[in-house]
């Protein structure tokens, strides 16, 4: 009896923090939630007005998350640093080497990978150390998390060809799932499944309880990038500059967008479409049924960074020194910012409220213009 309340009550806050996520209120983790979706049920009104800049010791590529009014994020210095929603330090802690992914928010505890293959995880109040994990290789990719079967884990790739997933509550290793090349990207969580796909050109499901291959699907050559799910469909792109979709429970790839550059960013995925940023500085709206292109447009950069979609629009940053805003459904430029220096960061988005990070060590906050400080 005493186990199906535990049951129930994990089920009942797992849902609430569901339901959170979805107010447009948290973006607790890379992409907004463990789905990797891209798609944010957040507000936002045009023009966005910068409110707030913080400068860290160096080079940002991480991307920030928001979670109970803080924003997270890593540095090229090794630090991890917390920021209130005005840019103000909350603290900061070192993870030793360059941090490149963007950190995970779960119960009060933010986890970070580091370039030297650690994961930390860190009282998010405090910033005080809980615990920290070894690999055997270098991490690129976010942390990402699952809860399934009222179980919570958190899984992350390594450079030493490993998926691991550990308990968040101590760090203890649960299950690693060996591949033969580097992981790069962030893993995507749907159901009782993680995907993700390496450098050895396959795109794997695997079993989130017990870590067993459930499907194994050819893409050809490099997966820098990680895949975004919605259903039965993860919709990636490889180095060879092709994007799929690829229907991850019959193990068939559905589509096939062919292209001549390499996709280091990941997808974003709307009501009808697919939204994807190219190396060769474009970005790139397709038809969600069978990869055809709806729209295209061109930037002076290339584009790192994933977009999100925020209602009817699109969101990202380009190499080329400015943040953008398009419309979804024609591509057209709706605002852009002149930051003056390329980021690689993908935005964190809540109601009226922008968060990004350059090249230049500056996190950047943007609010709607109407909106008060």
């Amino acid at each position: 009896m005493q186990k199906i309340k535990n049951y129930i009550v994990i089920f009942i806050v797992f849902t609430f923090f569901q339901a959170r996520s979805q107010t447009g209120m948290i973006w607790n983790s890379f992409r907004g939630n463990n789905s990797l979706s891209g798609k944010s049920d957040a507000k936002i009104e045009l023009p966005l007005r910068l409110v707030w800049t913080y400068k860290t010791g160096d080079e940002i590529k991480s991307s920030p998350i928001i979670n109970n009014g803080k924003v997270f994020i890593g540095a090229g210095n090794g630090n991890l640093y917390s920021l209130n929603l005005d840019g103000s330090l909350n603290w900061t802690n070192s993870l030793g080497t360059a941090i490149e992914s963007a950190p995970l928010y779960l119960d009060n505890t933010v986890y970070s990978g580091s370039l030297e293959g650690v994961l930390f995880a860190f009282n998010a109040n405090s910033g005080t150390l809980n615990w920290k994990y070894k690999t055997d290789g270098q991490i690129s990719g976010s942390v990402n998390y699952s809860i399934f079967n009222a179980q919570q884990r958190i899984v992350l790739g390594s450079y030493d060809y490993y998926l691991y997933c550990i308990d968040p509550k101590n760090g203890k290793l649960f299950w690693k799932f060996e591949t033969a090349n580097y992981i790069n990207g962030t893993p995507a969580i749907t159901g009782n499944k993680v995907v993700f796909g390496g450098c050895d050109g396959f795109l794997y499901v695997l079993n989130i309880e017990r870590g067993t291959l459930m499907n194994k699907i050819n893409i050809g050559t490099y997966i820098a990038s990680s895949p975004a799910i919605e259903g039965d469909l993860a919709y990636l792109g490889n180095y060879d500059g092709a994007l799929y979709c690829v229907d991850i429970v019959k193990n068939k790839i559905n589509w096939t967008n062919t292209g001549k550059s390499p996709y280091i960013s990941s997808p974003a995925i709307g009501i009808n479409c697919v939204i994807a940023c190219t190396q060769d500085k474009n970005v790139l709206c397709l038809k969600k049924s069978n990869g055809s292109l709806f729209w295209s447009f061109k930037t002076l950069g290339k584009i790192n960074g994933s977009p999100v979609i925020v209602g009817s629009k699109v969101i990202f940053a380009s190499g080329d020194g400015k943040i953008y805003v398009l419309d979804i459904t024609n591509g057209k430029e709706l605002w852009s910012y002149e930051i003056g220096v390329a980021s690689s960061s993908t935005p964190a988005i809540i109601n009226n409220t922008l968060i990004i990070a350059a090249e230049d060590g500056n996190v950047y906050g943007f609010k709607s213009i109407n909106i008060k400080k």
